[in-house]
């Protein structure tokens, strides 16, 4: 609801959020979000930035707060850089603390704004097995990327969109093996160019 919908509803957990009578920051501290460009407090540490949201929005004592945090940094792999500042990590660290700020408010769903674009290709890696391990543990994750090995690898379905306008929908291995609509098969077609035998390679894989 940063920016309202033109149409349509979103429903978390069957509450709209458009309704005017809903708790929407109720709502928002149910739901969280990793940046493109990481966004974290550069002033803060890591295990600040993590526990900010715990103290001042679900009202933990800075103890408790500070135990969240450091689990879940924990989980993403980067408790032993709790008390660096952003500036002293690279980029993918900077993304798992972007992960575990969301990770510590117990979310229902975490939105992933393409939280690979903005890596050098060789931090990638670390990023997208830290998403690995949440989809293994049930995670539900709603992610934007372009990254197509990974998108199959964790998802359980994908939609593809072309101008805003969904054209394709269903599981990965609709999309890559079945694709409906000719916006799609053009699509694998590029990536195929691009990369070589990537198609034939997604299929091997499978």
């Amino acid at each position: 609801m940063l920016t309202p919908p033109d149409k349509g509803e979103v429903f978390l957990r069957g509450q709209s959020l458009m309704n005017p009578k809903v708790n929407l920051s109720e709502l928002r501290s149910r739901i969280g979000f990793v940046f493109q460009n990481f966004n974290l407090f550069t002033h803060l540490k890591a295990i600040d930035n993590v526990s900010i949201g715990p103290r001042f929005v679900l009202g933990l004592s800075k103890e408790e707060a500070a135990d969240i945090a450091h689990n879940a940094l924990e989980k993403v792999r980067m408790n032993d850089w709790s008390h660096h500042y952003p500036a002293e990590m690279s980029g993918g660290q900077q993304q798992r603390v972007g992960i575990a700020r969301s990770l510590a408010m117990n979310p229902d769903v975490i939105l992933f704004d393409e939280p690979t674009s903005a890596l050098d290709p060789e931090l990638i890696g670390e990023v997208l097995q830290v998403m690995l391990d949440l989809a293994k543990e049930g995670t539900t994750m709603v992610v934007v990327t372009h990254e197509m090995g990974f998108a199959r690898a964790v998802s359980n379905e994908m939609i593809f969109m072309d101008k805003g306008v969904v054209v394709e929908r269903g599981t990965p291995q609709h999309f890559f093996k079945n694709p409906e609509s000719e916006r799609a098969r053009a699509f694998l077609h590029k990536l195929e160019v691009l990369y070589g035998q990537a198609e034939n390679e997604l299929e091997d894989s499978s």
